[in-house]
């Protein structure tokens, strides 16, 4: 009978494998490094534009419902301000002698405070509620100007078509100010984008308030109630310019993200708004 001795393992076997195991993980691991470090970069760059595409994309959806020349912009361009709007509409004209159920949008010194709407109100998301702002015939200038309340009343009841008003600012215009066209627009309130860009993390934030910021509210936060769209910003830039010879402007902002790891990222988009009161 043959006796069989049990063997296993040396000390030195061990360590060579141990030894093996080693270099080969180390020619994994870089081979391995790059594709990961590749995949690790890509995904941020991704995670950063898919932020700033976002901040950007609500920036420019609202900035087409500024009321038209109501654009603001701090002199380090870090500041945008506008008045948002939610309808329009037209009113009853005074000259166009509405019968005795139609109440006219009145710019004589005998003004009252309620009007009708020709046509159909708004609705839905649309509708006219208490709390929102009248404004005709909207130059910038005074006495037509939103920001100086010349041609800007407070909604306080809306019953069907007629509107009534806190008060009737449009009779104490002089001259008066109306629209050629019988419009009226609704705003809703003040929009206010802050960046504060740094090379550690800056922020992009919306601010948003129901009254009217006057002519002075860039230089006079805070803006309302905040909410943040952007981390990591490192740069912004907002600019406007009017097109000569149109009732037109060109915004445009620009935002550039990036992270510690040396990632970054810019974007920029232009916006055509119309500003034909």
């Amino acid at each position: 009978m043959s006796r069989h001795r049990a063997r296993g393992f040396t000390l030195v076997e061990v360590i060579i494998v141990m030894v093996i195991t080693g270099i080969l993980a180390g020619m994994v691991a870089v081979f391995l490094r790059t594709p990961v470090q590749n995949y690790v970069d890509t995904a941020a760059r991704v995670d950063m534009t898919d932020v700033a595409d976002l901040a950007l994309r609500r920036m420019t959806r609202e900035l087409r419902l500024a009321l038209p020349n109501s654009v603001l912009i701090s002199a380090d361009r870090h500041t945008l301000q506008f008045l948002l709007t939610s309808t329009g509409g037209r009113y009853i004209d005074i000259a166009d002698a509405p019968p005795a159920t139609l109440l006219p949008l009145d710019f004589s010194p005998a003004a009252s405070l309620q009007f009708d709407i020709a046509g159909a109100a708004p609705t839905g998301r649309m509708a006219i509620v208490p709390g929102n702002w009248i404004t005709v015939f909207n130059i910038g200038t005074a006495p037509a100007d939103a920001r100086t309340f010349g041609n800007a009343a407070r909604v306080t009841a809306v019953n069907g078509t007629r509107v009534t008003l806190a008060t009737n600012p449009f009779a104490a215009q002089s001259p008066p100010m109306q629209s050629p066209t019988s419009r009226f627009q609704v705003v809703t309130g003040t929009v206010t984008y802050v960046c504060a860009p740094s090379a550690t993390g800056g922020t992009l934030t919306r601010n948003f308030t129901n009254q009217i910021i006057g002519l002075n509210g860039l230089g006079a936060p805070p803006y309302g109630a905040a909410a943040r769209l952007a981390n990591f910003v490192a740069a912004c830039d907002f600019d406007s310019t009017v097109l000569a010879n149109t009732n037109a402007a060109l915004v445009s902002v620009s935002l550039t993200l990036a992270r510690t790891n040396g990632e970054t990222i810019s974007l920029v988009r232009q916006v055509h708004l119309d500003n034909t009161p």
